[in-house]
């Protein structure tokens, strides 16, 4: 039988692994290229291996729950999973089950990151650092965004809208070796899915070119830029109607519940929020119109359109799980009504 009737399906989960989870993948083969989601039988692993299991009864259970096309292998498609107990149970580290279902959730997130290369940033001299911070967000030129950092970021986008995903633009950043891509989606547990994949394709896209990633909010210390993942939200109440008198509502939900969210949104948040490099202090909150150094930044257009529309979170980070970013946002703006 030919190698063209087989069809690769990566089984995509995360494991147990603290304070966030990593990404593990394998090949299932099959005969018949799946139609949906419902195609992709249940399949198992060795959770003893990703400390999910202990050694003498290590099965877990993998429950596919998004499908999209893979553009770079032949006959390709990734199934994005849920790790479940051998009894059919989330397991305890099944974030996505914790995630309450909104279909007019709107989220966009902003992922940033740093390529490293060798144990520094891409671009960092082997000793010492580069010039200062000021042309390189944005930059053009080899001497500010270098060459193969391009290279990847351009052929992210092109993976990533192969398989469905709402990418919604990349640029350099702030800090040398920093890079940006932002993915939009309609659905709690939709976004969640989306930028887990997205970025599985940028580890294994980086693999090629012996570049890693680094997730982490703050890996250079000093006068360098964190790495956040800003988070954009609006339900269809901040949509259509939403008003003053709402949004003063929510925001005070924002302030009362800031612990809960600060433990949602990713470890070591403290090296990042200082109320330096475009953030607030990790021990305040506040929110302010196009303020990138408040909590909540209130875009011109939601007061102008009577306090409605979108509002950004700007203190998750980018190491930060989506499942529990989003899955704060929604619980405490369901605490409002």
């Amino acid at each position: 039988m030919s190698s063209a009737s087989k069809y690769k399906l990566e089984y995509i989960w995360l494991d147990g692994y603290l304070p966030e989870p990593n990404l593990r993948s394998k090949t299932k083969i099959v005969d018949t290229a799946p139609a949906s989601v419902a195609d992709c039988a249940l399949w198992g692993f060795d959770g003893s291996s990703t400390q999910q299991a202990e050694g003498h009864s290590s099965d877990c259970i993998l429950k596919p729950v998004a499908l999209y096309p893979d553009s770079g292998r032949k006959n390709g498609f990734l199934v994005m999973c849920e790790v479940l107990l051998p009894d059919g149970k989330p397991h305890p580290t099944n974030f996505r089950a914790t995630v309450g279902d909104d279909a007019d959730l709107w989220i966009g997130l902003e992922q940033e990151y740093f390529f490293y290369k060798d144990g520094r940033p891409l671009g960092f001299p082997t000793t010492g650092y580069p010039a200062p911070q000021g042309p390189y967000y944005t930059g053009v030129g080899y001497k500010n965004v270098g060459c193969i950092a391009r290279e990847i970021a351009e052929a992210h986008i092109d993976l990533t809208l192969d398989a469905g995903i709402n990418i919604e633009g990349i640029n350099a950043e702030v800090a040398k070796g920093q890079w940006e891509f932002q993915i939009f989606a309609k659905g709690s547990k939709k976004i969640g899915d989306d930028m887990w994949v997205a970025r599985y394709l940028m580890m294994r896209l980086c693999e090629k070119y012996g570049v890693d990633v680094e997730w982490h909010c703050k890996p250079i210390r000093g006068d360098w830029n964190g790495s956040g993942m800003h988070c954009n939200f609006s339900t269809k109440f901040m949509r259509e109607v939403g008003g003053k008198e709402y949004f003063e509502k929510l925001m005070g939900a924002f302030d009362k519940y800031k612990d809960e969210h600060i433990a949602a949104y990713g470890p070591d948040n403290h090296l990042r929020l200082t109320g330096l490099h475009e953030t607030q202090s990790i021990d305040k909150f506040n929110y302010g119109v196009a303020n990138r150094g408040a909590s909540i930044r209130i875009p011109h257009s939601f007061v102008n359109s009577g306090y409605k529309g979108y509002l950004e979170d700007r203190r998750p980070n980018s190491q930060a799980d989506p499942y529990k970013i989003v899955a704060r946002v929604l619980k405490t703006i369901q605490s409002v009504g």
